[in-house]
C-alpha cells in the first residue's frame, strides 16, 4: 500500500477529489483508476460506479460496491488488513466504490501456473492444465501464513471469485486481496484458488481472531455490516464463523458450485 496510515487513507478516499485516469478493460463491471487528492495528499485509487454493475442471477442489482465495502469493514476487524481501504461515496459517474490502489512488485508472487516440473518447494498444487502445445502445467500457491490467512478471510466473506489476479503481494511484504463485489451471499458459494489447505488446522491466530469477529458482529462490526448487506447475509457471515470456530480446519469444495473461478487467474 503507499505510506498513507489506513486513517489518512480513508479520510482521503471519502473526501478527496477524484481525477478518472482510465479503465482497467479486463474487468467485467466499470472499474475506472483515478488519482485522488485532498490537502496536499493525494493517491491513486479504484473507483467502481454502481450504474457500471452488469446484472447477475444469484446478486441483486446495484448491492456490488456495497460489498466491496463490507469487506474491507471484515478485512479490517481481523487485524489483518487484507483488504486495501475501501468507502461509498459518490463520484463522477454517480455513487460507487472507491478503493486505495495497490502496487505490485513485476516479479515473483505467490501462485500462479508454473511448469508441471519445477513446481516451487512447498507449494501446494491446485489444478492441472497444459498450455496450446501440451506442455503440462499446474495452478498452484505457496504454503504461505498471509495467503491462508486471505483463504480464512475468504470463507468468513464467502467469496464467490477469489482468481490469482484478486492476490496482491506488495514490495513491503504485505498481501492484499481485491475485487470482493461477489461476496456475502446466503448460499454457499465459495470459489477459490486457495484451496492448498483443505481439512489442515486453520494458520496461527486464526481462532482468536475469528472469536474476536463473531463478538463484534453482536456490535460495530455487524451495524457497519448492515449498511451494505441484508440482515439474513450478515447472519450468515457469523454462521460461517461458527462453522469455523467449532472445525477448527479448513474446508474443503462442497460439490454443489464450481470450486475454482473461470479463468483462475
Amino acid at each position: 500500500m503507499s505510506a498513507l496510515a489506513e486513517p489518512e487513507a480513508l479520510e482521503l478516499l471519502r473526501h478527496g477529489t477524484l481525477d478518472l485516469e482510465g479503465r482497467l478493460v479486463e474487468a467485467s463491471n466499470t472499474t475506472l483508476r483515478a488519482f485522488i487528492g485532498l490537502d496536499g495528499v493525494s493517491a491513486r485509487c479504484v473507483y467502481k460506479p454502481v450504474r457500471g454493475e452488469r446484472p447477475l442471477w444469484d446478486f441483486p442489482d446495484g448491492t456490488l460496491a456495497g460489498r466491496e465495502v463490507s469487506a474491507y469493514l471484515l478485512g479490517s476487524a481481523t487485524g489483518w488488513a487484507c483488504v486495501p481501504p475501501t468507502v461509498l461515496r459518490d463520484g463522477p459517474l454517480g455513487p460507487g466504490a472507491c478503493q486505495l490502489w495497490i502496487d505490485e512488485p513485476d516479479e515473483g508472487g505467490l501462485l500462479g501456473f508454473v511448469p508441471a516440473n519445477a513446481v516451487p518447494d512447498g507449494w501446494h498444487t491446485i489444478l492441472a492444465a497444459r498450455d496450446s502445445d501440451g506442455t503440462p502445467y499446474v495452478l498452484a500457491h505457496a504454503d504461505d501464513t498471509r495467503l491462508s490467512q486471505l483463504a480464512v478471510f475468504d470463507v468468513v466473506a464467502n467469496n464467490a471469485d477469489r482468481k490469482g489476479g484478486h492476490v496482491l503481494s506488495t514490495e513491503d511484504g504485505h498481501v492484499y486481496g481485491v475485487d470482493h463485489g461477489v461476496c456475502f451471499h446466503v448460499e454457499d458459494k465459495l470459489r477459490t484458488v486457495l484451496w492448498g489447505w483443505i481439512d489442515e488446522p486453520l494458520p496461527s491466530g486464526a481462532i482468536e481472531v475469528l472469536g474476536k469477529l463473531r463478538a463484534e458482529l453482536s456490535g460495530e462490526l455487524g451495524a457497519a455490516l448492515a449498511e451494505h448487506l441484508t440482515p439474513a447475509e450478515v447472519a450468515q457471515v457469523a454462521a460461517r464463523v461458527d462453522r469455523l470456530l467449532t472445525a477448527r480446519r479448513f474446508p474443503g469444495p462442497d460439490g454443489d458450485w464450481p470450486a475454482i473461478p473461470w479463468p483462475p487467474i
